[in-house]
């Protein structure tokens, strides 16, 4: 696939921090929650499955591509979990229990935890990308980071895929406005100016040509509004396709 995007050094540098990442916390977790920039719903939505399949959600990629496989059970009990204490915090969730790993789930996750043996739950956004309302429900699933549960909220900093497909030659420099500005809004001293200034991400340089639409951004608000008072950091700065990106942690 690293061929295939034209960027194999690019895409050779994401599969490096991401074996770094299942190496750091495999020894340390018990369980997955994957919050998936292609999920939405129009509530939030948990995964109950025991056997999750593979959802190939996606066209015109090589044959290959829609055989991979990363067969990580489901987990029915923490997603029980999940649903308790969003409803606690005010959430009316749903259940759902056909849907399987998507491609923001399975690509990402089959080079961090190859292994597959993990217990993965997964959680939706939700429809209208509200960057408040995605805040606050990571604040509601913050409890998890007690419980050995590694909460990965996958997107992509940068999400313009027509700039990116055509060649534009605004992509180098809008990405890294952007890139410049997430960084240090997520690297604030303070977590409630930082929610403050994700939740206004439109008033940032390069904002809507970094992201047409917000679905790969919004899974950040997510993990931020998890980290509570907790510093955000960014753990990986790289080239892809010409495009400036970065991916984060807390705590």
């Amino acid at each position: 696939m690293e061929d295939y995007m034209g960027d194999p050094e690019g895409y050779g540098m994401l599969k490096n921090y991401l074996e770094k990442l299942g190496k750091e916390y495999r020894e340390k977790i018990d369980s997955l929650l994957i919050v998936s920039a292609h999920w939405e719903e129009p509530s939030p939505t948990i995964h109950f499955g025991g056997k999750p399949s593979m959802f190939y959600d996606y066209y015109g990629f090589p044959d290959f591509t829609y055989r991979l496989r990363w067969p990580a059970p489901g987990n029915p009990e923490l997603a029980a979990y999940i649903e308790q204490i969003m409803k606690q915090a005010g959430f009316q969730t749903e259940r759902e229990t056909e849907r399987g790993y998507d491609h923001g789930t399975f690509v990402p996750m089959m080079i961090a935890f190859p292994e597959a043996k993990i217990p993965t739950a997964q959680l939706s956004l939700v429809k209208g990308l509200d960057p408040a309302l995605h805040i606050a429900l990571g604040k509601a699933i913050e409890p998890l980071r007690s419980q050995k549960v590694l909460i990965i909220c996958s997107g992509m900093s940068y999400h313009n895929l027509h700039a990116l497909m055509t060649g534009s030659k605004y992509v180098g420099e809008d990405s890294k406005h952007f890139d410049e500005w997430l960084t240090a809004s997520i690297e604030s001293r303070n977590a409630e100016e930082r929610n403050k200034k994700l939740i206004n991400w439109l008033k940032a340089p390069a904002a809507r040509e970094s992201h047409p639409r917000s679905e790969h951004l919004v899974p950040l608000f997510v993990a931020a509004g998890a980290a509570g008072n907790d510093m955000g950091y960014r753990d990986y700065s790289g080239i892809l396709l010409r495009a400036s990106i970065s991916a984060f942690k807390f705590g």
